[in-house]
């Protein structure tokens, strides 16, 4: 029996994440992509990714996704199907596409799903839309159906989700301007005011995975290399954990504001249910250690950190691919309200 090719995509701001049905494999890979002279692509994925900030003026390497959303649907076409090739070169004559995407999408956003998948290869297939904090919540095991109250925490590269599940729905969704690059973007600057050093986002970002803790008895302190402020020549710099974790601190206390308000506004007997039952944490900043611990203290309630970090909702899709049950909770891409039927 030939399966039919099904596909779940997760396009992530910083990594896309792709599930197909026939070879039952996930590929995880850079959402970047490298252009010379402004028309000529050179390379895609975890290869762009390697010309992140040494490529030549002529060379732009960018993410085509920006705050979650997309921005160029034109390079995240390319994106899609170069790393769509890479797990399948034939995709048979009616492929079926399923995207996690944001809550409260404008029509023109949804277009733009459809557009980036119908394209080539692609050009007979159907497109569904599933929001992430379902596909979240499959993945973490939430029983959708029956929850009184479940919170979801989806941090990721540029931006952080929340999102409450109840009576069988999203019943409320709130996008904040935080994630992994703000942080990285506190660490620079903080290096820069405190060592008098420029490094490279790269740099901070494996400043934070490596030191971060959340904790003020470990003392460690790297080594690096960067700009002199003064000069602009080359110089090394030691960069002490103090100097990353107060970046971050500075920027995870803004987030537990927002995430406080949010469930102040929340009616009170779903807000019970939410305290009673913990708040889940998803994404890929889940893997900074001690984070959800310190949310825990700051928010007054219980953080569970999602096994899958980052490949949560990759895996809700997988789960909603293989299980027939489940596709009604998908939209089709063509369609604002009508629901797949079966």
């Amino acid at each position: 029996m030939i399966l039919q090719e099904m596909f779940g995509v997760d396009l992530g701001s910083d990594t896309v994440k792709i599930y197909s049905l026939k070879k039952d494999e996930i590929l995880i890979e850079k959402n970047m992509i490298a252009v010379r002279n402004k028309d000529e692509v050179l390379a895609v994925g975890n290869d762009a990714y390697e010309m992140y900030e040494k490529a030549p003026h002529n060379i732009e390497v960018s993410s085509p996704m920006s705050g979650g959303m997309i921005a160029n649907i034109g390079h995240l076409e390319v994106v899609l199907h170069l790393l769509l090739r890479k797990l399948s070169r034939h995709f048979g004559s009616r492929p079926i596409v399923y995207f996690s995407v944001p809550m409260n999408m404008t029509e023109i956003e949804k277009r733009a799903y459809n557009t980036i998948a119908s394209g080539g290869d692609l050009r007979k297939s159907r497109i569904y839309l599933v929001e992430r904090p379902i596909v979240n919540a499959l993945a973490l095991g939430i029983p959708i159906t029956k929850t009184k109250g479940s919170m979801i925490i989806d941090m990721g590269a540029q931006s952080t989700e929340l999102s409450i599940i109840a009576d069988n729905r999203v019943i409320i969704s709130k996008p904040l301007a935080y994630g992994g690059n703000r942080i990285d973007e506190a660490v620079m600057a903080n290096v820069r005011k405190k060592c008098g050093l420029h490094i490279s986002r790269r740099m901070a970002s494996r400043l934070k995975n490596a030191m971060a803790g959340f904790s003020r008895d470990k003392k460690e302190a790297r080594k690096v290399i960067g700009i002199d402020a003064v000069s602009g020549l080359p110089r090394e710099g030691i960069v002490t954990d103090t100097i990353v974790n107060e970046a971050m601190r500075r920027i995870v206390n803004q987030m537990c504001e927002e995430i406080q308000v949010f469930l102040e506004r929340t009616p009170p007997q779903i807000r019970s249910s939410i305290v009673q039952e913990g708040i889940y944490l998803t994404g890929g900043c889940t893997k900074i250690t001690n984070l959800s611990a310190y949310l825990s203290r700051r928010i007054e309630c219980a953080v569970k950190t999602s096994q899958y970090s980052d490949l949560s909702a990759i895996y809700g899709l997988k789960e909603i691919i293989t299980h027939k049950t489940l596709w009604r909770w998908a939209v089709p891409a063509r369609s604002k309200r009508r629901k797949r039927k079966f």
